[in-house]
């Protein structure tokens, strides 16, 4: 698939939740997203890796699309932007990143969401919506997730969609500029989940 076909809708894929709408990133999508980002940047830092100097610029955002492209190409990554479904809203973005396959079936979920959208249940239902994703439809077996200790929101919010605490990770990634402790949680597919039908995506 060329990046041309990844960054305009022809590409298809979307995945549908329950009030959200998952699709990847496209062109298009820059000046709502740098605004969206702008907005929430005090909001978001403390949780996430440094931004670097021109993070909101067009042309960092292009690089970002192109690393989107090689990562799903490769079946390494499937970054998606978060739509609230009522209005077509950039609510935040959540990314299945470390697709392992072989013995470990398995990935990494991260997320963000802007500050105008929190406390709505979007990030939750796009968490949920990609799980299924990654279950029904790349037959993954496990799931993995980690945050800040402090983050509260974050834990509540991934023990909502099922994952357990497993672990506590010392200095596990760099945030924010220092390497953070994290604690972890995993996911494994339910029988229910993996024998059940492909709903809500279409490609």
């Amino acid at each position: 698939m060329a990046l041309l076909d990844w960054i305009t809708p022809e590409s298809g894929l979307r995945v549908e939740g329950d009030g959200v709408v998952l699709r990847p990133p496209r062109a298009a999508d820059y000046p709502e997203w740098r605004e969206l980002r702008a907005v929430s940047r005090s909001f978001l830092q403390p949780w996430e890796p440094t931004w670097p100097a021109d993070d909101l610029s067009r042309a960092a955002f292009r690089r970002r699309l192109t690393a989107y492209q090689r990562d799903r190409d490769l079946g390494a990554a499937y970054p998606f932007f978060v739509f609230r479904a009522s209005d077509g809203a950039l609510s935040g973005g959540i990314t299945l990143s470390n697709v392992r396959r072989g013995v470990a079936q398995m990935g990494s979920v991260g997320y963000w969401c802007g500050k105008p959208f929190t406390r709505q249940g979007l990030t939750l239902a796009a968490v949920r919506a990609l799980t299924g994703f990654a279950f029904r439809t790349l037959a993954l077996h496990r799931l993995e997730a980690a945050c800040i200790p402090e983050n509260g929101p974050s834990r509540t919010l991934l023990a909502k969609a099922g994952f357990a605490e497993e672990g506590y990770a010392k200095a596990y990634l760099k945030i924010n500029g220092v390497w953070r402790d994290h604690v972890l949680f995993g996911l494994t597919t339910p029988l229910s989940v993996a024998d059940g039908p492909d709903e809500g995506v279409s490609v």
